[in-house]
């Protein structure tokens, strides 16, 4: 009986965790379309859908506490119970950065581009498509698109190293976009961190499955050739513009 019941509590916890996380990927999706879009309203509405994820994250951290201290796991679930602890952090922080795209969004929505936006979007892309899957990687404990998600984490690092070279040599030969070349690398910037978090959740369930806390991304991840990759090392930040929003602190 005592098996029964803490099983359905791990299927809630699932369900749970799978609401929390559609709900940051679509607040993500809305993000993204209101930077690409320069739509104010929608990133007013992305903004506020921050104290939602922050409801949620309280929620779900209450449902692991009782089932830690009632159920008392072990082994596997044990650990199924400390990953989904981890994995409303790493959700709640890209729900954070989401909201700090649509401040980014807010900020340029009265002023043309001075070039189309291709590669945020792309990015953005991606970034989501990490982010769904690794969330089914733990709905369904598939180890393969753990993998999956891993390898695409590069994909993301490729594409802001090339936008934060093309940005860098509009910036030399143009001063005058600074200002907007700055919000659009704090926005590719955000992405890269979101795919870096969809990846901790990817690693988690390995942990999770295998009982080994491996970085996969870095032991599967194809190595691409990036000529500008050392632009600026990879913990560094982007140039800063007093007027846009600081990034959020890891």
């Amino acid at each position: 009986m005592l098996r029964t019941t803490f099983t359905a509590e791990l299927e809630n916890l699932d369900k749970q965790l799978l609401r929390m996380g559609s709900f940051v990927e679509n607040m993500l999706g809305s993000a993204i379309k209101s930077l690409v879009e320069q739509n104010e309203n929608l990133a007013n509405e992305v903004i506020l859908r921050d104290d939602i994820v922050d409801e949620m994250d309280v929620s779900i951290e209450h449902l692991c506490m009782r089932l830690l201290a009632l159920q008392q796991p072990l082994a596997k679930d044990l650990r199924t119970v400390g990953t989904a602890l981890k994995i409303i952090t790493d959700l709640e922080r890209i729900g954070d950065y989401a909201v700090d795209i649509a401040r980014l969004a807010k900020s340029l929505a009265h002023e043309p581009y001075f070039k189309p936006l291709v590669d945020i979007p792309q990015m953005g892309a991606v970034a989501q498509s990490i982010v769904r899957d690794a969330l089914r990687s733990f709905i369904e404990r598939d180890l393969q698109l753990v993998r999956e998600v891993c390898e695409r984490d590069a994909e993301v690092d490729h594409l802001w190293h090339a936008l934060l070279a093309e940005l860098i040599e509009h910036m030399e030969k143009e001063p005058w976009i600074t200002r907007q070349a700055v919000a659009l690398l704090l926005a590719a910037r955000y992405l890269e961190r979101i795919a870096d978090h969809a990846t901790n959740i990817a690693e988690r369930v390995s942990y999770t499955e295998t009982g080994e806390l491996l970085h996969i991304a870095k032991v599967h991840a194809p190595r691409l050739e990036d000529p500008d990759a050392d632009a600026m090392p990879e913990d560094d930040q982007p140039p800063t513009d007093p007027e846009a929003p600081e990034p959020p602190t890891e």
